[in-house]
């Protein structure tokens, strides 16, 4: 039984997260203690309850401590068997941090997995959709033989009730997949975006706002932009915007195996002018394509259970508390996989 520190440095939900799709890749029951004990609320929350519901859907997994509030928790899997599945997290809670539980074991079925999950589409500490469709599903699409993805409507918080589906076609042998290969920025071949907010800011043209202060910031890089801009019937006021640089090592094209692309995003809220929503997206995104990294930090988290299992190097504009987390969550489950140096994370075995 492998025993975890909930409280491990961020000391927040990743480590039962990330735990729960190693756990049920590998078979290898764990507990996990001091749950979220470092957050103001501390134990399991909503979000992670459903991270735990859909997986036992998916492997029959035996649990014990999954309840509101709790602060400990128990997990056997049993044999990942792929279907659909229907998840309503019943609040704004994050869909794309729920998939950090869920889609890394949807790979290693041998069937077909469909997904069907509502919640938060773009809602605080968390990836908004569109950069997990864009920035994320990009990198990880090698480790499936297809990966559709579709957002039907989008969730802010409080009463979140956005959208999406996931059909995950798995590869016949994932364990063949190429390793992670992301040490060199790249030459820049253009600066693409999503500018949302809810219906009922279209006539205060927000997301045209947030889109045209972003690309007025952008324009000093001489490279071509494109923000395309959207409003969409929600049960909560909300806005964001999501930026992304796409770079190649060739500049006749970009790379299918190991796509280069930084990202940030801002949200908006009350009282937060849609100019300034655009500007902290563009500065963030300024931020990390000066760093000459191909890995901004975000991605660099979400992508070390990928990177322990299946090899490889990435250098990324910072080493987070998130990635530093993740790293020992993994070497839980898989021993000794890591070094870092500087800036760059190398995977020294696979799976």
């Amino acid at each position: 039984m492998i025993e975890l520190d909930g409280a491990y440095k961020e000391g927040g939900g990743q480590i039962l997260r990330t735990a729960l799709a190693l756990s049920t890749i590998l078979q290898k029951p764990f507990e996990v203690n001091s749950i979220r004990k470092a957050r103001p609320n501390p134990g399991l929350k909503n979000q992670h309850l459903f991270c735990i519901k859909a997986l036992q859907q998916l492997c029959n997994a035996k649990v014990e401590g999954a309840e509101l509030g709790s602060d400990y928790v128990r997990y056997i899997p049993e044999k990942i068997k792929g279907k659909t599945i229907n998840i309503n997290i019943e609040t704004a809670g994050s869909i794309t941090l729920l998939l950090q539980s869920l889609l890394l074991p949807c790979l290693f079925a041998k069937e077909n997995t469909r997904l069907n999950i509502t919640g938060g589409t773009d809602v605080r500490w968390s990836m908004p959709f569109d950069y997990f469709n864009q920035v994320f599903i990009p990198q990880i699409s090698k480790y499936a033989e297809k990966i559709d993805t579709a957002l039907i409507r989008r969730g802010y918080y409080p009463k979140g009730s956005g959208k999406i589906g996931i059909k995950i076609k798995p590869l016949e042998n994932i364990k063949q997949a190429p390793k992670i290969n992301l040490t060199e920025q790249g030459n820049p071949m253009q600066i693409k975006g999503i500018s949302h907010a809810s219906k009922d800011l279209e006539k205060a043209e927000v997301a045209e706002r947030q889109a045209g202060t972003a690309k007025l910031i952008l324009n000093r890089l001489n490279t071509p932009i494109q923000i395309q801009t959207e409003y969409n019937e929600t049960l909560s006021t909300g806005s964001g915007i999501v930026l992304w640089a796409v770079f190649s090592k060739n500049p006749e094209e970009t790379s299918a195996v190991n796509p280069i692309r930084l990202g940030a995003d801002a949200l908006g809220e009350r009282g937060k002018r849609a100019e300034q929503v655009g500007k902290e997206a563009a500065e963030k995104l300024l931020d990390e394509i000066s760093s000459k990294a191909p890995v901004d930090r975000h991605l660099a988290d979400n992508i070390i259970p990928f990177l322990g299992l299946f090899g490889g190097e990435i250098k990324t504009s910072k080493i987070t508390n998130h990635t530093l987390t993740n790293i020992y969550v993994v070497e839980k489950f898989l021993g000794k996989r890591f070094n870092i140096e500087d800036k760059v994370i190398t995977a020294i075995n696979k799976i």
